[in-house]
């Protein structure tokens, strides 16, 4: 199978090579794909970075599923992690008789390098999104990420752009949009069955507060300075990193500590907010803009090392006239009211055919049963409702996947502007073109965070601007 994929630029070269001090010079390889259709070098090889609970649990899974790619790579900055992913993925090849050797990193950087290496992988914490995104596209490689997709809107914004410009193919882990069931229900609000969409109601949980916790020795095994990447130094302690025993039932099952401490992810409204948030933008054809007023409040922890928010209320005004709000005590979900009725939709599984369900219900069951049109909108389908295989399938064919770069960004910067309404308590007005707040510079300023030299994803897109 060969991949059609834009040849690097001599700037792009350059910069591939300049991703890290002390770099490795390029591996002389021979072009194995003219050993025939079968061989491994046919394949879609993939660079998984990041191999806790995310990768193990739902990303390595979705990729090894897929019979056109192949993991030659794990990275961890944890050794013991990177060491059992490589097991892992070993033996899930080895049992279906493709030996294979998967190479093992500390640093995705050297990885990157790697002629042979098409795309990657990126399940690492929320800070450590923006900046092996824009490396990776730096090095023609093309991109998964978990979602949210960056920690600020100018990340996204530079993430965005640069993925487009290097025509990488790109797929972001809202996996939502690759279910039956919300897809449906973008689907029937779209095509008005609801009539005049006027509110869409997101329910969301919350993170527990935590108390303060003792400084603890760096584990041997953790490069706990290049964990903490453009954030500021801090003292180690295991609850702000993740588990050094995980209970191997579940496989890094438990959620680490850093979920729930804003220097590493803003909580649940970029957590769980950016799967519902991006279903709601899909139903309310709005996934290329966002809100035009926003107006938010929360509680916040005074103590502890836990910070992210607690108990929250978020209204963002569109221009289209809907009114999105974003409440810790709604039902976990999306619901789209308006003037015709409502429709609610979850995950889970649901038959339309079968009439209202917990996964997809409506306030008449006509709206779920009355079939779509041969003429009426219909939304990107994955592919046996597989997340995954449709970002394999985007690269194979270098059409898009059903997430966007542009689609992702636009979906984390609305829950980027309602943890900063939450944070300053008051309405904001918001310009969707420009990206900027009106008249409004402490909001603004917001818009961005500081970054630890020499890391950060916006000193990367910089210094590649600089090349």
């Amino acid at each position: 199978m060969k991949i059609k994929r834009p040849p690097l630029t001599r700037r792009e070269f350059v910069q591939t090579s300049l991703l890290g001090a002390g770099a490795l010079a390029l591996p002389s390889l021979i072009p194995a794909r003219v050993f025939g259709a079968d061989a491994p070098s046919n394949k879609i090889n993939i660079l998984q970075i990041g191999c806790g609970r995310i990768a193990r649990s739902m990303d390595l899974p979705g990729i090894l599923a897929q019979d056109r790619a192949r993991v030659v790579a794990v990275c961890d900055l944890d050794s013991i992690r990177v060491a059992d992913a490589q097991r892992y993925v070993e033996g899930f090849y080895g049992r279906k008789g493709q030996p294979i050797k998967v190479s093992t990193y500390g640093d995705y950087r050297e990885a990157l390098q790697r002629a042979d290496i098409d795309a990657v992988a990126i399940s690492t914490p929320d800070h450590w999104h923006a900046q092996p995104i824009i490396e990776a596209a730096l090095a023609g490689k093309d991109v998964y990420v978990q979602k949210p997709l960056t920690m600020t809107v100018r990340e996204g914004r530079a993430v965005s752009d640069l993925i487009r410009a290097k025509q990488r193919a790109f797929q972001i882990g809202s996996q939502q949009r690759s279910a039956a069931n919300f897809r449906l229900a973008c689907e029937l609000v779209r095509n008005g069955r609801l009539g005049r969409l006027h509110t869409v109601k997101i329910g969301l949980p919350t993170d527990p507060a935590g108390p303060v916790e003792p400084e603890m020795p760096v584990p041997a095994n953790l490069d706990y300075a290049r964990w903490l990447g453009p954030t500021q130094l801090m003292p180690y302690t295991e609850n702000r990193v993740h588990p050094q025993n995980p209970d191997p039932k579940k496989r890094y099952g438990d959620r680490p500590g850093w979920l729930r401490i804003e220097s590493y992810c803003l909580g649940m409204i970029t957590g769980w907010g950016s799967h519902h948030v991006d279903i709601a933008h899909w139903g309310m054809d709005t996934e290329q803009t966002g809100p035009v007023a926003i107006e938010g409040r929360a509680e916040f922890p005074q103590s502890g090392l836990w910070n992210v928010h607690g108990a929250y209320h978020i209204e963002s005004r569109y221009a289209n006239g809907a009114t999105m709000i974003i409440d810790n005590t709604f039902p976990n979900g999306v619901r789209f009211e308006g003037s015709d009725g409502w429709l609610f939709v979850t995950r889970g599984t649901a038959d339309p055919t079968n009439g209202n369900s917990k996964a997809l219900n409506a306030s008449d069951p006509d709206i779920l049963k009355t079939p779509l049109g041969t003429k009426e909108i219909r939304l990107h389908a994955s592919e046996n409702n597989d997340h995954h295989r449709d970002w394999i399938n985007s690269i194979v064919t270098r059409g898009a996947a059903v997430t966007s770069p542009e689609v992702a960004h636009r979906s984390t910067s609305a829950c980027n502007l309602g943890w900063i309404a939450m944070k300053l308590g008051r309405k904001l007005t918001w310009d969707p073109g420009r990206e900027s707040f009106v008249r409004d510079p402490v909001a603004e300023a917001m818009l961005t965070r500081a970054e630890r030299a020499p890391y950060g994803g916006l000193a990367a897109e910089q210094a590649a601007r600089r090349a």
